[in-house]
């Protein structure tokens, strides 16, 4: 947004910045009214889209790092912002990077999506890292992004120690046999994730099996009852 355009919005009555932003999405809000200046943000504070701002849908907004970096910025304040997907976008590493920072200090975020990225190995990496610290994320969905076996490694450790999260997808990410050993290996300390989807990886009956058992440790936290987590690891099979 140009500055003559911030200018004249400094000088607007409430009501006709309130007028504006009705015009606005939520993305375009978030980007180029919050953090411009102290009274941009009183008025976004008090306006009641920003209120209720529980869920917000970026899939398919081709989404670069750089915006990400300017989005986790600016939602470091929010307080209702409950669902955020980001699914279909170009995040890579340098934005999980930065999601990782804003998952570290994040006490509201339930549910994150974000399949179908370019986030690969490095990327989850980072991701992982932020799961030792998260508190409060129940749903991870990291479909499609090639994280590979060493990908796998480093959620498996970090599920060792988290206690929130409750459902991780992990469909079509190059995982092999190695990848989900390391998985059930996590899971055998992991009293909480109910549910593990595996689907359209490279996973044989014995690996399925190993991961399955790992999860009758489970007993606590139930989204759907175990019987579905196993049904859900047997499609697994590719």
């Amino acid at each position: 947004m140009s500055k003559k355009v911030i200018t004249s919005l400094l000088t607007l009555p409430v009501e006709l910045v309130y007028r504006i932003l009705d015009n606005l999405d939520e993305l375009s809000i978030l980007l180029s009214i919050r953090n411009v200046c102290t009274r941009l943000n009183a008025i976004t504070d008090t306006y009641h889209r920003y209120q209720t701002m529980s869920a917000l849908d970026l899939k398919f907004r081709k989404i670069h790092d750089q915006t990400i970096k300017c989005l986790v910025t600016v939602l470091h304040t929010n307080k209702t912002l409950t669902t955020l997907d980001l699914a279909q976008n170009y995040i890579s590493i340098e934005g999980a990077q930065y999601l990782m920072i804003f998952l570290k200090i994040n006490t509201i975020l339930t549910i994150l999506h974000l399949n179908w990225n370019k986030i690969g190995t490095e990327g989850v990496q980072y991701l992982a890292n932020a799961l030792y610290k998260n508190t409060t994320l129940k749903v991870l969905d990291l479909g499609g992004n090639c994280i590979g076996d060493e990908g796998a490694r480093y959620l498996a450790n970090a599920l060792k120690n988290n206690t929130t999260l409750t459902a991780l997808i992990l469909c079509e990410n190059r995982i092999t046999a190695e990848g989900a050993y390391h998985l059930a290996n996590g899971l055998r300390d992991n009293t909480v994730l109910k549910i593990l989807d595996l689907a359209h990886n490279r996973i044989d009956n014995e690996t399925t099996q190993l991961i399955a058992n790992a999860l009758q440790n489970n007993t606590v936290g139930h989204i759907l009852p175990i019987y579905y987590v196993f049904i859900i690891i047997a499609q697994c099979r590719h």
